[in-house]
């Protein structure tokens, strides 16, 4: 249930841009982030670096698109939502407070998250997700610069990467208990 609420507002920003506008688009995936935040603090969670973030970041491309640069295509304004994600999540470790570890401590015992090697495994999730975010932004850079390529090449990226992360994510906690047993890490989604 987590992940599909973290992964909520960019998948219906991926669908919403096939039938509809940009900016609808971008200021239903913003309205999504909020409702994210809205749930988590109803639930006495706390609001998350990635969902505001990702809130902002919607709504700052909105407001450019309504604003200053109505034309923006499609691909400018994927590769600005790419950008954006990435830049929040290697901001987020560069703030030594990784955007995965909101999620993990919520979701372990005091104890666990307690471990020493809890943090160095959220940067290890969030540096995957990093890492996921630049194979999309690069992608949609590569059909900027080389308009002629299938747009499929540009989405073939995006769900690969995004997948290898999700099962990133999902893995290496169990690695780390195999490979650690009682030091190990329970799963942060």
């Amino acid at each position: 249930m987590a992940i599909f609420l973290i992964l909520a507002p960019y998948g219906a920003f991926t669908f919403l841009m096939l039938v509809t506008s940009a900016t609808s688009s971008v200021f239903a995936a913003s309205a999504i982030c909020l409702a994210t935040v809205a749930i988590d603090v109803a639930r006495g969670r706390s609001a998350k670096i990635l969902a505001v973030g990702s809130a902002i970041l919607f709504a700052a491309i909105g407001l450019t698109l309504s604003l200053v640069d109505p034309k923006l295509g499609t691909l400018g304004v994927k590769l600005s939502v790419d950008i954006g994600i990435f830049v929040i999540s290697l901001g987020s470790m560069l703030l030594r407070r990784p955007f995965t570890l909101q999620y993990a401590v919520e979701a372990v015992p005091d104890e666990t998250a307690a471990m020493p090697g809890f943090l160095t495994a959220n940067y290890i999730i969030t540096g995957a997700w990093t890492a996921a975010a630049l194979a999309m932004a690069a992608a949609n850079l590569v059909l900027l610069y080389f308009p002629g390529l299938p747009l499929w090449s540009s989405l073939a990226v995006a769900f690969a990467a995004r997948n290898s992360a999700i099962y990133f994510t999902k893995w290496y906690p169990e690695y780390r208990q195999i490979k650690y047993g009682a030091r190990a890490l329970p799963t942060t989604h």
